[in-house]
């Protein structure tokens, strides 16, 4: 219905040069979002107001608006999709490979455009900023091979229905004209414009030179330059890192410091200065790994530093992860081939294209490219064309010179610094080295806290359905799946590198045959229906019977575990047969990997380094791939009938769930203490550890326990060297700076109540806060009756598993929206670092306590009962406390809503910041006082 009028947006309220005639907006409304409902404002000043539901979606796909982030405002209207002009859609052709939030804020800061600070504003920014991305296009050079590129692209993606197409067209100056085919043709095949890949001669070991505290210091002065603030502890805390650099004095003993700083010491710079010292003058690599990839951008900027000149960066630094984070060349070719009968495809390729030309490193998992644009296009054309599965065709594949992953693995060889996250330098660990079988010598692992949990994922095994599902994929390749997967099979994979008549041919049949025991396509049906197919699906069926027979609460909507022993004697008896049916497979396996192992040496002075490198690769990949799994499976499968599991592991069955749909069952184990691995494999081998963290210690009992404790959980008394400690204080005042409340009044078990505490809290401090949870359930309950009082208040609300974003993007809207609230449970409390008032409340709906399961009861047993619980928690506790103040001048209150939140607790927080018991009406006026 229409409200009213606004200020109409117009070419003269938008810029102030004379871009060209051609270039014009849609005659269309924009839409604004808001809990609950929308805001149309037509291009004549008219205000639309819009409630959600079938209404809306009618008028939306008449006048179809211009929109930010399209299906994030359809979860919003309660819609699942409407027809729009969605400007991040064009910002992404416009703009490839860069980001800005996904809202009209964030597109005004990048843009340069005036922030909105009313709805009716931030509609007018969509059409201000979808001008300004028009007349970007204008401006191009007309007879410019990337113009005609870009023209190209726009008249397939306008073919197959974008909204965009025409306005782009028109901008380009291809309004009405019809590319040739060939043109067409060249446009899609971006990867014929790539830079191919060089070999080059392999390098010299590096050398042992140690680095003194003093050129540490000097460096890092250097680093911070001319006029930097004084900060004495940054310099201590690199003068400790050193140790790590000096050569070791015995084979498996590694230098190691262990070394804890707080926040705002500036710990990144701390490491880099030694770091890249040693580099240089060693002629070597650091590896320096974190944990999350968002982690790892606040790195590689840091970085900039160092390194400020880019093409000098390219060769010093190496942003690295695992393969499935790299856009396949050969995925997105086979992807292209489609769009001459599916012209529908092209939009979303169309974009993926033009990303591809301007991508750094074609990093899909981060990077350069915008984590909204898989909430705009979905997964497949986007993060899909990744190598998920490990099918890579190595030398074989057409597009291998210039392959981002081999560009990738080839810098990182040669680069003086490499950026890693934990998970990637654990699996590697795991596997025996990294995709070329180097190990590096220098490692600092910073957020060194999350090593246990890395170590704990990348050692585990897991008999479920659908890890047994992706090996039978690896192997046998797709499967009744209508002829649009990419899943090659090894039989594709290994052409050309076997005699199809030969003895290699015979056992990778034998193999392939064999497979056809895992679960196969459509296995969710036929395990809930009995009518498992192959030993491991009747397997499955037995481990599910046995966890709804033994659970509680088997008919809730939450996932299921329980204690493999006793096993049924179903159970037993499958878990025989599985062990039989695994060995089918591993035999023949591991004799086939002998024989491309075989012809290596024995064709060694005659075989092409592609066909080297190739059955090296294959060789790898049967191992890493199949052998390896498959044969944990089988002595897991075997050992069921053992009396205890293998020492140092527990196992247990269970039913995953999401939302009480099942999406899983199988059988698990981990390592109770699985940094002994972690010691084994990669601690042992290495030359020098630095482990850092501003949480490494909980801060409770004498310093000397906290310290042996924390070498505990990191694993370093299995690497039988001496471990030096270093501890550097934060320099921030945290008693004048922060307040902790414990909220005593609240009913932690009543969702009206804790929504009402946040709704107060979140309003008192005028937005800038976090709501942290140990729940989806409770986070989606609170957000429910949250969001419409907040959005009238004029606070955004934001919410992970609620909103369509992914959690990246939702934290960088809550780092641009200075007065926007979050929601959110463990993944934002340890990736959110939000300096400034964006971030001035943090929240706990309840004490985030370990998880009682199976896996926790066996390390609680092992490391201390009550006082692990606590530790833990502790940790917990203080990492979330330490995102409220990132620098000086910071200030920030936190919230326990919790009334059993113990006072034994209290040391997670720094010396002089106290828990004050205080009722939820004090709470609320400490908030509002403190934000004054």
């Amino acid at each position: 219905m229409a409200e009213g009028r606004g200020l109409p947006y117009s070419r003269a309220m938008t810029l102030s040069s004379s871009p060209s005639s051609a270039v014009a907006l849609p005659p269309v409304p924009a839409l604004v979002v808001q809990a609950g409902g929308g805001v149309l404002l037509h291009p004549d000043g008219e205000i639309e107001t819009l409630a959600g539901g079938r209404a809306a979606e009618s008028r939306l796909n008449q006048v179809r608006p211009l929109v930010c982030h399209r299906p994030h405002a359809a979860r919003r209207l309660g819609l699942a999709w409407f027809a729009a002009h969605d400007v991040l859609e064009l910002f992404a052709f416009v703009r490839p490979a860069r980001f800005c939030a996904p809202t009209p804020r964030g597109l005004a800061r990048v843009m340069g455009l005036p922030v909105p600070s009313s709805t009716a504003e931030e509609a007018r920014t969509l059409a201000w900023a979808a001008l300004a991305l028009l007349d970007d296009l204008a401006v191009l050079p007309p007879g410019a091979a990337t113009t005609a590129e870009a023209r190209a692209l726009a008249h397939a993606m306008a073919q197959g229905g974008w909204a965009w197409g025409g306005p782009v067209l028109a901008a380009l100056g291809g309004a009405g004209e019809v590319p040739p085919p060939a043109a067409l043709r060249r446009a899609l095949a971006v990867w014929r414009a790539l830079p191919e890949v060089e070999e080059e001669a392999p390098l010299p070991p590096p050398g042992a030179w140690p680095v003194a505290p003093r050129e540490a210091r000097a460096r890092l002065a250097a680093l911070l330059g001319t006029g930097a603030e004084t900060r004495p502890q940054q310099a201590d805390y690199a003068s400790a890192v050193c140790a790590a650099f000096e050569p070791r004095l015995q084979a498996d003993q590694p230098r190691v410091v262990l070394a804890e700083a707080g926040t705002g010491v500036g710990k990144t710079l701390g490491y880099i200065a030694p770091a890249s010292l040693w580099a240089e003058r060693n002629e070597g690599t650091v590896w320096i790994s974190t944990y999350t990839r968002n982690l790892q951008r606040q790195l590689d900027r840091e970085l900039d530093r160092l390194y400020p000149e880019p093409e000098e960066k390219a060769r010093q630094v190496v942003v690295r992860k695992g393969r499935e984070n790299y856009l396949c060349l050969l995925n997105l070719e086979e992807a292209m081939a489609r769009v001459a009968t599916l012209p529908t495809e092209a939009v979303a390729l169309g974009l993926m294209a033009r990303w591809v030309r301007a991508t750094r490193d074609g990093d899909i998992g981060g990077g350069d490219f915008p984590g909204w644009l898989t909430d705009l296009l979905g997964t497949e054309p986007t993060v899909g064309l990744a190598d998920r599965r490990g099918e890579c065709l190595f030398s074989a594949c057409e597009h291998v010179h210039r392959c981002f992953i081999e560009r990738a693995l080839r810098r990182a060889r040669r680069a003086r610094l490499v950026v890693a996250n934990h998970a990637l330098v654990m699996v590697q660990a795991a596997l025996g080295g990294l995709d070329d079988d180097t190990r590096p010598g220098r490692y600092v692992f910073d957020e060194g806290h999350h090593v246990f949990d890395a170590a704990d994922a990348a050692f585990s095994a897991h008999l479920t359905a659908v890890e047994a599902a992706e090996v039978r994929r690896w192997l046998v390749g797709a499967e009744a799946e209508g002829g649009r997967s990419r899943a090659r099979g090894l039989k594709r994979r290994i052409e050309g590198l076997i005699d199809p008549d030969g003895e290699a041919a015979a056992l990778l049949t034998e193999a392939l045959e064999a497979a056809r025991s895992l679960p196969g396509p459509a296995w969710p049906t036929r395990l809930g229906g009995g009518t498992a197919r192959g030993a491991v699906e009747h397997f499955l069926v037995e481990v599910r019977a046995q966890v709804l027979a033994r659970a509680a609460h088997a008919t809730g909507p939450h996932s299921l575990e329980v204690e493999v022993r006793p096993p049924a004697p179903g159970l037993l008896d499958s878990g025989r047969a599985v062990a039989a049916a695994l060995s089918e497979i591993v035999v023949p396996l591991k004799a086939l990997a002998g024989l491309l192992a075989k012809r290596l040496d024995a064709e060694a002075d005659t075989l092409d380094t592609a066909t080297r490198t190739r059955l090296e690769s294959m060789v790898r990949s049967i191992e890493r791939r199949a052998v390896v799994p498959l044969s944990g499976w089988q002595a897991m499968a075997a050992g069921l009938g053992d009396p205890e599991p293998p020492a140092d592991f527990v196992e247990w069955l269970a039913l995953e769930r999401i939302e009480g749909r099942e999406v899983d069952v199988g059988l698990h184990r981990h390592w109770i203490d699985p940094t002994r691995p972690f010691a084994q494999t990669l601690g042992r081998r290495a030359h020098g550890l630095v482990v850092t963290s501003a949480t490494l210690r909980d801060g409770a009992g004498e310093e000397e326990s906290t310290w042996r404790a924390a070498e505990a959980r990191l694993g370093l008394g299995h690497l039988g060297a001496p471990v030096i400690r270093a501890a550097v204080p934060s320099p921030f005042d945290y008693q004048a700076a922060t307040r902790v409340l414990g909220v005593t009044d609240v009913s932690r078990d009543e969702p009206d109540q804790v929504a009402a505490a946040f709704r107060a809290l979140f309003m008192a401090a005028g937005g800038g806060a976090l709501g942290l949870f140990t729940a989806v359930a409770r986070l989606k309950a609170v957000h429910a009756r949250l969001a419409p009082d907040l959005e009238a208040a004029g606070l955004p609300l934001y919410a992970q598993h609620v909103d369509a974003m992914d959690i990246g993007t939702l934290i960088a809207i809550f780092r641009e929206e200075e007065d926007a609230c979050l929601l959110g449970t463990d993944a934002v409390r340890d990736g959110v670092d939000v300096p400034g008032r964006s971030l001035r409340l943090i929240v706990f709906d309840r004490v985030p306590w370990p998880r009682p399961d199976i896996l926790h009861k066996a390390r609680r047993a092992l490391w201390g009962g009550p006082a692990y619980d606590d530790r833990l928690t502790r940790l917990r506790l203080k990492q979330a406390f330490g995102r409220l103040v990132r620098r000086a001048g910071d200030r920030g209150v936190f919230v326990m809503l919790d009334p059993r939140f113990p006072s034994r607790l209290g040391s997670a927080f720094p010396p002089g910041v106290a828990i004050e018991r205080v009722g939820l009406a004090e709470a609320v006026a400490i908030v509002r006082e403190h934000e004054s």
